[in-house]
């Protein structure tokens, strides 16, 4: 399995908590779509969507919370 380290998750997200919650958000859009299950050597979701993270292949955008109107 591979270590990725806090430099290269943050390289193209604001924090490494916000690309960890990226990747993760990611990973269940990529569990959506139909797998291959035949293939032994298949990577990992969570792996796969930190890897496309850390190459800037993500395109993301942070939506606000809105305040409760009274």
């Amino acid at each position: 399995m591979r270590v990725f380290t806090p430099n290269e998750v943050t390289a193209h997200a604001a924090n490494k908590y916000l690309s960890v919650l990226v990747a993760a958000k990611f990973a269940r859009v990529l569990n959506d779509f139909p797998r291959d299950r035949s293939l032994s050597g298949e990577k990992k979701l969570t792996t796969r969507a930190l890897e496309e993270l850390s190459a800037g292949d993500i395109e993301y955008r942070v939506i606000p919370k809105r305040k409760p109107t009274e």
